[in-house]
């Protein structure tokens, strides 16, 4: 009886937190037919906030996999002082609000500030432009990468990557064709985190990117702000097309996932 109980409380804890309310975002997005649905997702407003939002996800998913693929292979592969204070700095955007990163952002690189100031100088802007939007994404996902690979490295020892220098071959070709093979599912796992991560990003983006209508308006913002302008069908539109992106992005995850963790 316990059993079915505990399985009655979960069900309706998600039904009333989850599945209601977004399914009430999709009955009022085609409650009209789902013309008005792509007519909202086409207006030029939305295109924008499509093309920047895709702009700073993409950019941001380099970034981290560039850093992820390093700092993994180096926590993972070396010891040196300072180890334990890396591994606890690779965390850190977890507990860290988004909206404090994007004050902490500004204090760095605004435009009274030192560095943002001497930026200015050679026509660089940092915050309220792209720039800023990718360094907050990047700061907010940076985690993602790294806690992807780390596990799948450990397992998989450093027995063949030895072996491969022994015979001659150079840390770039143990790379590409030991290495990466072996780690080649937790490191798509990770970068479709991070692109989730990164498409759905709201805090630390508002704060540094100044909402600027069809400048710097990403997706979520564009919800946002089309929502407050009681501009409800348009919202609502590009709601589900978050909602869309987060489905497909977790059907990849689970595809991609890591046997060990499955």
């Amino acid at each position: 009886m316990a059993k079915y109980a505990l399985r009655a409380v979960a069900l309706g804890y998600l039904m009333f937190l989850l599945v209601i309310p977004t399914g009430l975002i999709f009955w009022k997005t085609f409650s009209a037919g789902i013309g008005p649905f792509f007519e909202a997702l086409t207006s030029p407003s939305a295109l924008h906030a499509f093309q920047v939002t895709l702009i700073v996800a993409v950019w941001a998913v380099v970034l981290n996999t560039i850093f992820g693929v390093g700092t993994a292979l180096l926590l993972v592969r070396r010891q040196f002082p300072g180890k334990r204070v890396l591994n606890l700095l690779v965390d850190l955007p977890v507990a860290v609000s988004p909206v404090v990163v994007g004050l902490a952002l500004i204090l760095v690189y605004g435009a009274f500030s030192p560095a943002g100031a001497a930026l200015a100088k050679v026509g660089i802007q940092i915050i309220f432009s792209l720039p800023g939007m990718v360094l907050a994404t990047v700061f907010v996902s940076l985690p993602l990468v790294v806690r992807a690979i780390a596990p799948v490295l450990e397992e998989l020892g450093t027995d063949q990557e030895q072996a491969a220098l022994t015979l001659g071959a150079n840390p770039i070709q143990t790379f590409v064709r030991i290495t990466l093979p072996g780690i080649r599912w937790a490191l798509g796992y990770g970068i479709v985190l991070c692109l989730a991560r990164s498409l759905g990003e709201y805090g630390a983006v508002a704060v540094v990117s100044g909402r600027i209508v069809d400048q710097t308006q990403t997706l979520t913002l564009f919800v946002e702000e089309r929502f407050t302008n009681f501009e409800e069908g348009q919202a609502y539109a590009a709601s589900v097309a978050l909602a869309l992106i987060a489905v497909v992005s977790l059907l990849l995850t689970k595809l991609l996932r890591p046997k060990e963790d499955r």
